[in-house]
């Protein structure tokens, strides 16, 4: 008896993944790439399905790749809800390519091209739903462990960026509300004191309220982990009427940016291993 019309069969998801990882290597590599032209390229070899129907299969790839610690390619959104045979089959071939990994972390710790000034809007972005690493997955061992938030967080040149794109961003917006008495008086703490303060920049609202912000930036999704400091935590708990924490994510290509205000571990769900945090949706504004 045929299979049911949604039925992928084991060598349809295999296609499938082969597929999404092409375009992934293409992506860290430096190399453009078309997803329409991809995903006309594996109909063919699959039974009767549609674009749409790729296009879903591949955010299905896009949330595996975020469970297992590594980033998704750009432009599709990780499926919440996704196929379970997807996920052995994205091991299997990590596990025989791990050049592919290679390539992802490398580019975690790669310096940003973007020049700062003038990156970020003013508009914030929606905070997005959580998808949490599966550090126990007894594949991932098999496949090196990978884990691009905490490389990434260790490159240092990508930070510094980003928050010059926020001491930025809020230089402009408070010139623009009229208050560039304000504006002067911002400092990027950071780098005029160091990293002891538990945040990177002294800001203010347009009432003269002090802002003490924290940036945490990512080339990846806004669905990517972040990482905090016990003293960023013992802080924000202290200063949570004044503390905010900026995500700026997809930095270097579209980027955007996120606020969670007040303690951190009120506005993100931490994780034991070295405070690894995603926000919690219904709290963020």
């Amino acid at each position: 008896m045929a299979g049911k019309p949604t039925d992928w069969s084991e060598a349809e998801v295999a296609a499938t993944v082969r597929s999404y990882l092409d375009m992934l290597r293409l992506e860290v590599s430096g190399q453009p790439y078309n997803k329409s032209q991809h995903r006309k390229a594996l109909l063919p070899l699959l039974s009767n399905r549609s674009e749409s129907a790729v296009e879903f299969k591949h955010q299905n790839v896009s949330a595996v790749l975020m469970k297992l610690g590594l980033r998704p390619i750009r432009g599709y959104q990780p499926a919440q809800n996704y196929q379970q045979s997807v996920v052995p089959e994205v091991q299997r071939q990590l596990a025989s390519s791990p050049s592919i990994i290679e390539l992802v972390l490398a580019e975690a710790l790669q310096a940003p091209e973007v020049r700062p000034v003038g990156a970020l809007d003013f508009v914030n972005s929606s905070v997005p739903s959580i998808i949490v690493p599966d550090a126990s997955n007894p594949m991932r061992a098999q496949i090196g462990r990978p884990d691009y938030a905490a490389i990434e967080a260790r490159n240092r040149a990508l930070g510094l960026a980003g928050e010059l794109a926020v001491a930025d961003l809020e230089h402009r917006r408070l010139v623009k509300a009229g208050k560039a008495n304000l504006a002067r008086k911002i400092d990027h703490v950071s780098r005029s004191r160091g990293d002891g303060d538990g945040y990177d920049i002294l800001s203010f609202e347009e009432s003269g309220k002090e802002k003490l912000i924290e940036v945490k930036t990512t080339r990846s999704r806004a669905e990517t982990a972040f990482f905090v400091t016990t003293n960023e935590l013992k802080v924000s708990r202290e200063q949570s009427d004044f503390y905010q924490l900026v995500r700026v994510f997809n930095f270097g290509h579209a980027p955007a940016w996120f606020r969670l205000r007040g303690s951190l571990d009120a506005s993100c769900v931490l994780e034991s291993n070295g405070f690894s945090a995603l926000p919690r949706p219904a709290l963020a504004h």
